[in-house]
This record gives C-alpha cells, structure tokens and sequence, in this order.
C-alpha cells in the first residue's frame, strides 16, 4: 500500500492506499468497523479492484490510555502527519488535567485550520421544518483560533489576579464589573488565519459551483475580532478573487457612486455572469435567516465558536447531528482527519444501536477528498434509496412514518446489500 503526498500543491493518491483511523471511544467500536466494511465494498464496486484501501489502527483516547497510559500517543500524530489523511471515531475527554480536548489537540497539533462540514437534508428523514429540503450548506469553521485557542485563566488564581492587574494598570481596562470573583479569556482573531480559510472557501465554491460565501461574525460587538474577521475576509475577495466574485461592499461603494437601482443592477449582472456573491451577516441574524430563507446561503466562512453553533443548529434541521459528517483539513499541506461528529455516547454504548452515518458521510467526504467520487456516489446513493423507504437506526426511524428500526449491523448489512 502507498502514502497520500502532496506534489506543487496538489494532493497525490495512489491508487492502493493506506489510510490511519482511530476507533473511537464508547460508541466508536460499533460505527467503525460497519463504515469501514460499506467503504471497502463501494470502493470494489466503483474500482473492480483497480483502487483499496488498507486501514491503519492507530491510537488515541480511552483505548490508547488503557494500552499506554497517553491519551494521545506520539505514534499516532507521527502517523497522521505520515499519511496526510485518516479518520476518527469519537473520542472521549479526558478528566482533570492534561490535555484540554484531544479533538482541538488534533487539530491544533497538525494545524487543521478548516472545520468542514456540509449539511444536507436526505429525503425520508423526519425534520422539524418545513421544507429542509431547501437546507444545502456547506460549513467553512476556522479550526485553530478564537477562544478554543484555550487561553483562559480560573478565578481565584494568581494568574488572573495578574491578568486583571496587567488590563487594569497597564492597558487602562475599567469595565471588569468583579475583577475579583472573574475569570478571564482571550481570543485570538488572526489576519492570516481569517484569511487562509476564507481563500479556502471560495475556492471550494468555485470548484463546486455554489452560488455564495456567506462570512458569518458578531463584529457589531467585537469589532476588531470579528470585525477583523469580516474586513480580511472581504479582503481577501477582493484581492485575489476580483475576477470571480462580486461583494457587498463593491455593492455598498457602487450605491454611494450610482445609486441603489444601477447599483443592484451592476450586482444582478455579476451574479447571472456567474460569479459568487461574497457576503457577510450578523451570526445572530444568519441564525435567524436558517429558519426563514435557508436557500439564500450555500457556503458559510466563519469563526470557531460561532461554527459550532451554527453546523449544530443546522443538523438539526435536517434530522440531527447523526447524520452529520465533517472534517478538519489543512488545504495547504494536505493533512485531513474526517470525523464522527457526534460524541462517544455511553449510555447506548455496546446496545447495538447507535446510528453510523455521520461517521459513514464522513468517510463519503473522505473519499471525495481523494477524488474517488464514484465510491463516495454509491454510498450517497444506497443511504438516499433507504431512507426513502424508511429503513434507518431508531434515532432517524421512528420519526418516519412506517418506519424500520434497524441495528447498527443490520443497517450497515442493509447498505452492503443496496451497493
């Protein structure tokens, strides 16, 4: 079997490839094996064994304390920084010290600056509105920065008696209703980190034919974060995508020189030209607007905490977070890691029931990643033709109307067959 590898900036994939996978904890041991069953099958089909994939334990999380005594081995991010792309099941979070999340470790750690994840409604599938059909995102999340960046400091300590000191003395800062009972938090917003990830969404909308970027911010209160975020995003727009997009704030500046009617007509003629409307909201509002219009976004450049917001709010519209896939990807190195969304759920752990296809969509957006689309259509296919006819695990199944709840195994069996 041979490595991913990327070559002038291109990611390169043998046609055999081996591919690293971390199990996952609690329910991580019954979603892994079904995904990786399905995918080996769907590749066969697509490839009659011209393309295959060699899977890669490695370790991380319960499994790998309990064989090591680390949560998060050196082998391990040896091997994903080997192979470039892996996947991982759930993992759990390790209890008092040490490391904070070994999902932020990750992508920390091998600098996976986009948190992708689409979301998409499957016909069949129960929804609490009306018409999630209308809902097709595409999720850019920046992945290294903003307050999951982890520095904070606790209340009571030295350390944010000497923060508070340093803001108060130093910097002039008067607003700390109770500096002493506070704890404190920082939250780096970075020019080249906006900016990486929202090239990255651009690029991926005009190599998908998506119709906008949408930057999502709050930068009406912090405006020199996400303020920063909205500016340098439209920036790079500008810049580097003049001859493929039109923004809003060429809008803006085009109503001040011409007035709103030329100017929504200059804006109209860019966008039937075909280039993406790049645009920005209020996170508020663009929560707001999921509900109420959720065919005008198709992709969404924003920042970390706002990300997971609005990819969790999203998947609810379109069933749960069980059937939302994603992955955490440096476009410039080639490092992916596609994961469960989901988390480890013990309290169903070993019953056989979990439902696998966020870690199944998953491995779909993996194999597109490697450009083995027609594998990852097959499986898109197999899941639509059985959620149609209602047959899922009980999470999705006793939503639908006559629906067949199915085990884990006995839906993984069922995809198997429809492939």
């Amino acid at each position: 079997m041979s490595k991913v590898y990327m070559e002038n900036g291109k990611l390169v994939v043998p046609d055999h490839v081996t591919v690293p996978f971390i199990e996952g904890d609690g329910v991580g041991a019954e979603i892994t094996p079904v995904c990786q069953q399905i995918v080996n099958v769907a590749v066969e089909a697509a490839y009659h064994g011209q393309r295959s994939i060699e899977w890669k334990e490695v370790l991380a999380g319960g499994k790998a304390f309990k064989e090591t005594g680390e949560w998060l081995p050196e082998a391990t991010m040896d091997a994903f920084r080997e192979y470039l792309v892996g996947i991982k099941g759930p993992l759990t979070t390790p209890v008092g010290g040490g490391i904070r999340s070994l999902n932020v470790a990750l992508r920390q750690a091998l600098d996976l600056y986009v948190c992708l994840r689409p979301v998409r409604w499957f016909k069949g599938v129960s929804s609490p509105v009306k018409e999630p059909e209308k809902v097709n995102m595409h999720i850019f999340r920046e992945n290294t920065e903003d307050i999951y960046a982890g520095i904070e400091w606790e209340q009571g300590t030295p350390e944010a008696r000497k923060f508070y000191d340093f803001l108060h003395n130093e910097m002039g800062v008067k607003n700390v209703r109770f500096p002493e009972t506070s704890s404190f938090g920082v939250k780096p917003v970075s020019k080249e980190g906006t900016q990486r990830l929202v090239r990255a969404a651009i690029e991926y909308a005009l190599y998908h034919k998506l119709a906008s970027v949408t930057l999502v911010h709050k930068g009406n209160i912090m405006k020199f974060t996400e303020g920063g975020f909205k500016r340098w995003g439209y920036e790079v727009a500008e810049k580097e995508f003049s001859e493929q997009t039109f923004t809003m704030n060429q809008f803006e500046q085009l109503k001040k020189d011409l007035g709103e009617e030329s100017a929504r007509a200059e804006m109209a003629k860019a966008v039937n030209g075909g280039k993406i409307l790049v645009k920005d909201c209020i996170a508020d509002a663009f929560l707001q607007n999921t509900l109420l219009m959720p065919d005008d976004y198709s992709v969404i450049a924003t920042l970390n905490l706002n990300g997971d917001y609005i990819s969790d709010q999203l998947a609810a519209m379109v069933g749960g977070i069980g059937i939302a896939p994603g992955a955490n990807i440096n476009y410039q190195t080639g490092h992916a890691i596609f994961e469960a969304t989901h988390g480890t759920a013990p309290n169903i752990a070993g019953k056989n029931i979990v439902n696998p296809c966020s870690l199944l969509l998953s491995s779909v957006m993996m194999l597109e990643y490697l450009g083995w689309k027609e594998a990852a259509a097959l499986i898109t296919e197999a899941l639509e033709e059985a959620f149609s006819k209602g047959q899922a695990t009980n999470d999705l199944a006793r939503f639908m109307p006559d629906g067949q709840s199915l085990s884990t195994t006995d839906f993984g069996q069922l995809i198997v067959d429809l492939l």
